[in-house]
């Protein structure tokens, strides 16, 4: 299917070549047609190169030298080539597509290599959710590129598709290393994000001058531009000029031609204009016969169109010769420039197969698992601290149990793809409502599958179509998926063990050609894998020990999965309706048991996995609620034995057990959510209670502090006055040689009473009047802010600043800032 895939591809870039030089601006000569026919052939054995590496899946015998018969035996059950063709689709380039399916299919990833894939993978989701990048590079044909870089290699020249699809490669890595810069500028933190992709996309060389270079000549066709030199835009025109001077003179031949029941028509034969009449017909005109045939007519050149002809022809061998300069000009350019181009090719056709991965686990809304490796003590070694540190992978069960496999709310990737593709399909139909309704209802059921640490054998057991084998396939391809760096298809968040191998043993093994029955084609096939697995290695057994007696079947299935528990794989699932098989759990701890849910009232099975417990036997329920006659039932219930109906019986009470629990469990986790979200509120409202308590205190304190700032400061005031006025009633005041002195000390005489300051020995005594009025006036201490009149000045002023212990005070008088007795001022 690819092999034709390609060839198809090979044959299209020879049309467009070919249409291409039909064109009247771009007419080749036969060296130009030939030289387009190397590169034809060329570029179609380049294209078939790397499928003579790639085979599909089902070729089984051509990969047996590689891969094992039994492995690939399991990946042919499992549908993987399936995942691989869906994940190979989403990729934008040919090669983009056949790298990934190649890579897929390999599935010979170490654990490291495993987790730089996932770390690829995550990291395109990331561009994809947080850039304005796209990782789609569909509009590149890189195949055209290749064979660029190839024939630059040999110095030969590329062809005009081939400079352009060089040209489209360049730009769109400097658009996507543009937009990258851009988004890791505006966010540092994109840069972890978008890690390891980042360092390969900003590590790009682009060469812009080598794109205008090219554009400037080719077209985007891939066809040389006329301006691209002046020669070949003259040999262009005069090509033009002579096919219609050609054409006026086949028309006018045609036209002069006396017998009217002539059927005679222009045709172009190899570059050259001739006529073509009929097989019996005579023409009046002379020219040379060219071709005639019977049925087929006579072809002929008319000796007046000889000259000119000759004439187109070589023209066009000027056209062919003035682009091949064009375009070994542009190959020289780009051979300047190789190892850059074929870097950035490498490259871009990685990141197209990353680009797959990543839009298949976003198209299925899957999960980044975190990868474990366990040892054969079941140690996990987790990936977590290896994968992006803001993935939201971290395990909510991991505190309470270890996992070795979790996979909440699992799908079967091939199963839920297609019914989202029927779905799509039937909304294309807009009268078709009723279809898309049930397709609706009939969502694939997901499947909670958590595998504790110690469990090496899975038992689980069921109805038949009871999702049994799907459960099983689901487990295994997620097992593949993650170790070939593929999310998930589950709900967050996913454990999955890194496996070296995966082993099925699923459907019909039945051989015709080695004549083996059923039966010893699941012996041959367990065998097998008994031979093959390793202590890191997941087995899947469906339906383990059937196709032939029961008795005998339950011993060998017993046996098997106790030799795969004690020294086989780390991880066994099997399936099984025997009922012995369910009692191996009691004896061994690395048992588990599992069962499928089935409802008895609407006799359909829910799809619904029970863990712990082992299924029981419905078939005589069924038939008695089907109507079956009494006596059959009980009969049948007769040979099936009282021990088994009992055992039944206490089957049935450990699943209403179950159910029972499960619905506490449910009821006790949804009263422990509001219990903690009520006791979030509480905390909350106590933390606002604290800060506002906090806040009242804060200022109560400030506004105390405050008034007793105050209290403190009219108290110092009052006390300084009250001194003052004391100490100048104990002791009468005394003259002094300053007269400002004098003034102060006037102040502190009262209004009441008449002083006389009393003589002072000395000859520079003076005495000291009383006021006019006959009493002392008393002074009035004024504050910061008021207006005095200062009478020296004959102006007011401003108080500044007042100083009672000193008696002065400093005022603003105009642009003057003026220190004075307050004697020397009036209020």
């Amino acid at each position: 299917m690819i092999t034709s895939s390609i060839f198809r591809n090979s044959i299209t870039s020879i049309s467009i070549i070919s249409s291409t030089n039909t064109k009247p601006k771009s007419s080749n000569s036969n060296s130009i047609r030939s030289f387009s026919i190397q590169f034809r052939i060329r570029a179609t054995v380049k294209q078939q190169k790397p499928l003579q590496s790639q085979s599909p899946i089902e070729d089984f015998d051509e990969r047996e030298n590689s891969k094992p018969r039994v492995l690939l035996n399991s990946l042919r059950v499992l549908e993987w080539d399936k995942v691989s063709d869906a994940v190979s689709s989403f990729a934008g380039t040919s090669l983009g597509r056949v790298a990934s399916k190649e890579q897929l299919l390999s599935l010979d990833q170490t654990y490291e290599e495993s987790l730089k894939l996932l770390r690829e993978t995550n990291a395109a989701v990331e561009i994809r959710k947080h850039s304005n990048s796209s990782l789609d590079f569909t509009p590149i044909d890189v195949v055209l590129a290749r064979s660029a870089v190839d024939h630059a290699r040999r110095s030969s020249p590329v062809a005009g598709q081939e400079a352009m699809a060089v040209a489209v490669l360049l730009q769109m890595a400097e658009a996507l290393q543009t937009n990258i810069k851009a988004s890791i500028k505006e966010n540092a933190d994109m840069l972890d994000r978008f890690m390891p992709l980042a360092d390969v996309i900003l590590d790009w060389v682009t060469n812009k001058s080598l794109v205008r270079s090219i554009l400037q000549v080719i077209d985007e066709d891939g066809s040389v531009k006329d301006s691209a030199s002046g020669k070949l835009k003259q040999a262009r025109w005069r090509v033009l000029n002579l096919e219609n001077k050609l054409h006026q003179l086949m028309n006018t031949l045609i036209a002069n031609e006396t017998n009217k029941t002539s059927s005679l028509e222009a045709s172009n034969v190899d570059g050259r204009w001739c006529i073509r009449s009929g097989a019996r017909q005579l023409t009046s005109f002379k020219g040379l016969l060219l071709s005639s045939g019977a049925g087929m007519g006579n072809i002929i050149e008319p000796v007046s169109a000889v000259q000119l002809n000759d004439e187109l022809m070589e023209a066009k061998a000027s056209i062919a010769d003035a682009e091949a300069e064009v375009l070994l000009d542009i190959t020289e350019k780009i051979k300047l420039d190789l190892d850059n181009i074929e870097k950035l090719l490498k490259s871009v056709i990685a990141l197209d197969v990353v680009n797959a991965r990543a839009s298949y686990g976003l198209s299925l809304e899957g999960t980044c698992p975190e990868l474990l490796l366990l040892d054969d003590k079941n140690a996990p070694s987790s990936s977590e601290g290896f994968l992006h540190k803001n993935s939201s992978m971290k395990l909510a069960y991991s505190t309470k149990k270890q996992w070795k496999l979790c996979m909440p709310k699992a799908y079967h990737p091939i199963l839920l793809q297609r019914h989202w593709h029927d779905l799509r399909e039937a909304k294309k139909d807009v009268a078709n409502a009723i279809a898309v309704t049930q397709l609706e209802q009939a969502h694939p059921v997901p499947a909670d599958i958590m595998i504790a640490k110690n469990t090496r054998v899975l038992l689980i057991t069921g109805p038949n179509t009871g999702g049994k084998t799907i459960c099983l396939k689901a487990v295994g391809l997620a097992a593949m998926m993650a170790k070939a760096g593929l999310y998930v298809v589950c709900a967050e968040p996913a454990q999955v063990p890194w496996f070296d191998s995966v082993f099925a043993d699923i459907g019909d093994e039945q051989s015709l050609s080695q004549s083996l029955s059923t039966f010893s084609g699941h012996l041959r096939q367990i065998s097998n894998i008994q031979a093959r697995s390793t202590s890191q290695s997941l087995v899947l057994l469906d339906e383990i020990g059937a196709g032939t007696n029961p008795l005998e079947g339950a011993a060998l299935g017993m046996s098997i999965l106790e030799s795969f528990a004690e020294a086989g794989a780390l991880l066994t699932i099997a399936t099984t309706h025997h009922g012995e098989l369910k009692t191996l759990k009691y004896s061994n701890d690395g048992f588990e048991n599992a069962c499928m849910e089935f409802d008895e009232v609407n006799l359909k099975p829910t799809y619904k996995i029970f863990w712990g417990v082992p299924g029981r036997s419905n078939a005589i329920t069924i038939a008695e609620r089907l109507g079956l006659p009494k006596v059959i039932v009980n009969n049948a219930r007769g040979l099936y034995g009282v021990a088994s109906a009992e055992i039944d019986e206490v089957i049935y009470d450990l699943e209403k057990f179950k159910l029972n629990v499960e619905e506490y469990k449910d009821e006790v986790q949804r009263y422990l959510r509001l219990s903690r979200d009520l006791h979030e509120k509480v905390q909350h409202t106590q933390r606002k209670l604290d800060e506002h308590s906090s806040n009242l205190k804060y200022r109560m304190v400030q506004q105390i502090t405050e008034l007793a700032s105050t209290a403190r400061s009219n108290l110092h005031k009052k006390m300084r006055q009250y001194r003052a006025s004391a100490h100048k009633s104990k002791h009468p005041a005394e003259p002094n040689t300053h007269p400002a002195s004098t003034l102060i000390n006037s102040q502190h005489y009262t209004t009441s009473s008449k002083t006389v300051v009393p003589e002072t020995r000395g000859a520079s005594s003076a005495e000291v009047k009383p006021s006019s009025s006959g009493s002392e006036k008393k002074t009035i201490i004024p504050k910061v802010g008021d207006t005095v009149q200062v009478p020296s000045l004959r102006m007011k002023a401003t108080v500044l600043k007042v100083e009672p212990s000193k008696e002065e005070i400093l005022v603003q008088a105009g642009k003057l800032k003026l220190k004075l007795k307050m004697s020397a001022i009036k209020s």
